[in-house]
């Protein structure tokens, strides 16, 4: 025999020995069980590449609501169903507190920032930013004129279409990029802002890429890829480009700065912290941590927020007669004249259950966050051992068949009781659960009731020449689900 088919064989029996020792080992820890990952690529050929929270729904039927997968050699315990992702968010939400593994947004937060980070520094920064999100009027009247007047130059652009096609989703990203550019910055965009719209375009295509075949197969394989050249490098130089313009807008507000003065933003409200701190050498409010923290919530407070209404749009359009409900409601309540307010979504239980159930049914992160055991625990019988990442798999609970009675289809009456009153359910977890949930969820669902009912008071949403129906299956479904791009006709009212 010659030396290469010696080689072969010694290699294949190597990776029988080592795929077998991995399932022995396995089941002496009493980890959760899983299909049998092969050496290096894990459990790739399960995953597939298209749609990878379809499969593990699939591996989930035949494994439970707890199983462990490989992401190439990464270990990840899945979590399905209302109790199980519950209780890792929520009940042993101390034990899942870290966050897991991304490898591309690792790459570029460095650990830095209240998105990637743990331990005592994403305490720090995260309570630091709750509390100044709420200084600066989240949830309060300010904020809420701010994104009134924000409604205003929406439908000021949106009437400029002149009832054509509008294909492009900028004018969506502009409107909730000044929201978040408002409190965090200090500044307001014009939509044709060359530079602000350089900034939208860079994230629309990064949360893109990240939730793309390409963007999986690197989370998978970064130990790899990063040596090669190839799209994700065009990633991590435009995040670090986003960051540039962050860094740009800190260094003109340190120019300004007084520490003597009320802070105007958030730049403002974290470099008098840093003053504070300044003598502190264990201190996180540094300015490597503003960056990455300016970075996350801004990135967060645009994208997913334009990327929902966008959606809740294109669900209007292929249901007119849910449409139909909203404007006689908006009628009804707010009437022509004046600006829809807060104080009317109490008033409009339709309306407020069909944004419920818009966003029920986009499933925008349906793997969830990824968290990572902080130590080894036991859960429902098995054990997770430290470190591993876990994902509590929000479309579980959000397309769970208990808890919604048509999970499939898109049905407003999921968020009405009997009389027509609008009633919440612990399944509708959009923004997450538990002490790592989303920091902007309050800002998120106002903007979206202010922006929505500001423009179905406005225009009526038809169907471009020609269209008839519009697919509303996700473009790309990966770490999000991110909708097509479909166009819209704007027919003023």
């Amino acid at each position: 025999m010659d030396v290469l088919g010696t080689t072969t064989i010694f290699l294949v029996v190597f990776l029988v020995l080592l795929v077998s020792w991995r399932k022995v080992e396995a089941r002496r820890r009493n980890w959760p069980p899983g299909p049998t990952p092969l050496p290096i690529i894990g459990n790739l050929l399960q995953l597939k590449g298209f749609n990878i929270s379809k499969h593990l729904k699939k591996l989930s039927a035949t494994y439970g609501p707890i199983f462990t997968v490989f992401f190439g050699s990464d270990q990840m315990v899945v979590v399905f169903g209302y109790d199980l992702v519950k209780k890792v968010l929520v009940e042993k939400g101390d034990e899942f507190l870290n966050r897991g593994s991304l490898p591309s947004a690792e790459k570029a937060s460095r650990g830095l920032g209240v998105l990637m980070s743990n331990g005592e520094r994403w305490v720090q920064l995260r309570r630091f930013s709750l509390m100044t999100l709420r200084n600066f009027g989240m949830g309060k009247k300010s904020i809420e004129e701010r994104i009134q007047e924000e409604a205003q130059h929406l439908v000021k652009a949106l009437r400029e279409t002149k009832g054509q096609p509008l294909t492009s989703s900028s004018i969506f990203n502009c409107a909730t990029g000044n929201v978040i550019s408002h409190i965090l910055l200090g500044d307001r965009f014009d939509y044709q802002d060359k530079e602000y719209l350089r900034i939208i375009n860079i994230l629309t295509y990064g949360f893109r890429m990240e939730s793309s075949l390409v963007g999986q197969l690197y989370n998978m394989f970064h130990w790899i890829i990063d040596y090669f050249p190839g799209p994700h490098l065009k990633i991590l130089e435009e995040a670090f480009s986003i960051q540039g313009f962050i860094n740009q807008k800190i260094e003109e507000h340190v120019k300004t700065f007084d520490a003597t003065d009320v802070p105007r933003d958030f730049i403002e409200a974290f470099l008098l912290k840093m003053e504070q701190e300044k003598n502190n050498p264990k201190t996180e409010f540094t300015t490597e941590n503003l960056t990455m923290t300016i970075n996350d919530l801004f990135v967060a407070g645009m994208e997913t927020t334009s990327t929902t209404l966008r959606f809740i749009l294109m669900l209007l359009l292929e249901h007119p007669a849910v449409a139909a409900k909203v404007h006689e409601e908006i009628d009804q309540v707010i009437g022509g004249e004046r600006m829809p307010t807060m104080a009317d979504r109490s008033r409009m239980p339709y309306t407020e259950a069909t944004l419920h159930e818009a966003q029920r049914f986009l499933d925008l992160i349906p793997l969830g966050l990824a968290r990572r055991a902080r130590r080894d625990v036991e859960l429902e019988g098995f054990v997770i051992p430290k470190g591993a990442t876990v994902l509590p798999m929000l479309t579980s609970l959000l397309n769970d068949a208990k808890q919604f009675k048509n999970p499939h289809r898109f049905d407003p009456e999921h968020f009405l009781d009997e009389k027509g009153n609008f009633k919440k359910n612990g399944a509708d977890v959009p923004f997450s659960a538990g002490k790592r949930n989303c920091l902007g969820e309050g800002l998120a669902r106002m903007e979206l009731f202010l922006f929505v009912t500001t423009i179905l008071q406005n225009f009526r949403l038809k169907f471009p020449p020609g269209v008839t129906k519009i697919d509303l299956t996700p473009d790309v479904s990966g770490f999000l689900n991110i909708p097509r791009q479909v166009p819209f006709c704007f027919s003023p009212r």
